[in-house]
Formats: C-alpha cells, sequence, structure tokens
C-alpha cells in the first residue's frame, strides 16, 4: 500500500474501462475516491461494492454533457466533500456519429473539452484545501494524427470521422487549454497537466463505439489491459512530473503539442462558456 500520498481522488468516469481501473487502484492503497459517473458501477464486483458501503468510495451521478444535470452533482460534491488532492477529467468516449450535446454543441467538444475546464473550476475550492492539488486531464494521442486544427469549428464542425474527426481534435482542444491555463493555477498552488493512457481494450459490449472497423480488432489483439492505462494517468498525477505544469504526457514522458498557437484561443472559449452558461459569472 502506498503511505506517501493518501486523502481523495475524484474521478470522472469512473465506473468503467480505464477509469475503473483507476479506481480499483486508488482505493488498494487507501485513497478515498468520489466518482462523477453517469451509469453504474458493476453490481458484481465485491470490492467496490464493499467499498461503497464503507463510504471510501462515494458516487456523484449525472449526464456531464447536460449543465443541469452536472451543476447539481458537482453542487452536491462541494457540499459533501470537504477536500480533494486529485482530480483526474477522465470521463469521455468516441462516438460513431455527429451528435450535440443538450446545450446545442458537438458531444466529442462538449464532454471532453468544455466540461473538464467547468470541473475544474467548480472544485478549485476544494483542490485548494488538499496538500497536494493535482489535475489530470485525460487526453489521447490521436492528437498525432491532426494535420490542421481550427478552434473556431470544434463547437460545429463541417466533417465527422470516426476517432480522428472531432473526438481527435477535441482532445487536442484539451491539452491546448490545458498548457494554457497551467502557469496560472500553479501559480495558485495546484497543478495541471494532461496525459494519454494508451492503447487500452476498452471496447464494451453493450456500446456503440465510434472506432473505424479496422481498429476494433487490433484493439482486442494488441491493445492493453484499461489497468495500463490507468497507470499512466496515476503516474501523471503522483510520479516524476508532478511538479512539472502543463505537459503534455504520452508513455509518461512529455510531449510536445502541435497548434500550441491556438492555446490561448482555446481557452477563451472555454472560459466564455463556463462564465456565460455555468457559473452564473458576469462575461465582461
Amino acid at each position: 500500500m502506498n503511505t506517501q500520498y493518501t486523502g481523495t481522488a475524484l474521478i470522472t468516469g469512473a465506473n468503467n474501462g480505464i477509469g475503473l481501473e483507476l479506481t480499483r487502484r486508488l482505493l488498494n492503497e487507501g485513497w478515498e475516491v468520489a466518482a462523477l459517473i453517469r451509469s453504474a458501477f458493476p453490481a458484481d464486483d465485491l470490492p467496490i461494492m464493499k467499498a461503497v458501503n464503507s463510504r471510501q468510495l462515494r458516487i456523484y451521478t449525472a449526464d456531464l454533457a447536460d449543465f443541469s444535470s452536472l451543476r447539481g452533482s458537482l453542487n452536491r460534491i462541494k457540499a459533501d466533500e470537504p477536500k480533494l488532492e486529485l482530480l483526474f477529467n477522465n470521463a469521455g468516449g468516441s462516438f460513431p456519429e455527429l451528435l450535440y450535446s443538450p446545450q446545442g454543441r458537438e458531444l466529442h467538444y462538449e464532454l471532453q473539452t468544455v466540461v473538464p475546464y467547468i470541473i475544474t473550476m467548480e472544485l478549485k475550492e476544494l483542490l485548494l484545501k488538499g496538500s497536494m492539488p493535482t489535475v489530470i486531464n485525460t487526453s489521447s494521442n490521436a492528437i498525432l494524427s491532426i494535420k490542421s486544427f481550427d478552434p473556431a469549428l470544434l463547437e460545429r464542425p463541417l466533417t465527422f470521422k470516426k476517432l480522428f474527426g472531432p473526438y481527435a481534435h477535441t482532445k487536442m482542444a484539451l491539452s491546448l487549454w490545458t498548457q494554457e491555463l497551467a502557469p496560472t493555477l500553479a501559480a495558485e498552488g495546484i497543478q495541471l497537466r494532461s496525459a494519454d493512457p494508451g492503447g487500452n481494450n476498452t471496447l464494451r459490449k453493450d456500446k456503440n463505439s465510434g472506432l473505424p472497423f479496422y481498429i476494433k480488432p487490433l484493439m482486442k489483439m494488441f491493445f492493453h489491459h484499461p489497468s495500463y492505462g490507468a497507470g499512466l494517468l496515476y503516474n501523471a498525477a503522483l510520479g516524476k512530473h508532478k511538479d512539472n505544469p502543463g505537459v503534455f504526457l504520452i508513455k509518461d514522458q512529455v510531449s510536445s503539442l502541435k497548434f500550441s498557437g491556438h492555446a490561448p484561443a482555446v481557452l477563451n472559449q472555454v472560459q466564455h462558456i463556463y462564465l456565460q452558461e455555468f457559473s452564473g459569472a458576469p462575461v465582461i
């Protein structure tokens, strides 16, 4: 058991795939976990159910892409949790077609770019009460495939391509605003980074995957168990880069970001959405 670090970690998307394995690891090491999830944990997972019953694992339910639902759950978290040490903005997914959130924005963009910013801002006060406040945004090495990037097209893309279209572009946007915001949060005492969890077999029988057809058999045969990705996110938070704000990590190594010149524009976009539509603060 890890005795150097203990406290509470909040994980979005904690109930399946990489998020579930990260939850298991932290629980096994003595952490408390607050799970912000849309659907339930596996009912036949006895260690998870034991952690729920003991309150070591606390569940907050929301449709993260629906601001009304998200706002209610974040308010409950702020009322019930005294502080946070870690925040893993891990929820996301590759959708099979062009979809839109209840707020009218492309769903990958809302869930993978905008919502992590909202959650970070809303929970910043809880993080500042922790002794080692750290935020890890789950990005993707799919961003390496991007040939061009236009922030103006994130909200309503003109075309759709599985995995390498809106999914990759919104993960790029996530890492860009992470890089841009990190120095400001570091000055306040919060470490912020993005990390690629690598290739993991996260296929689910009950879910219509947004993966290209040729990737699915490769994933089954060659991709890692989700515990591999969980380990990379864990290391991004607590490993050798724990004092290195703003970096994008691939295989636990710092990787450069293309299109860094667009980072201020992306951060401005998500800030504007947060202030105009979510926080109720006046827009200047």
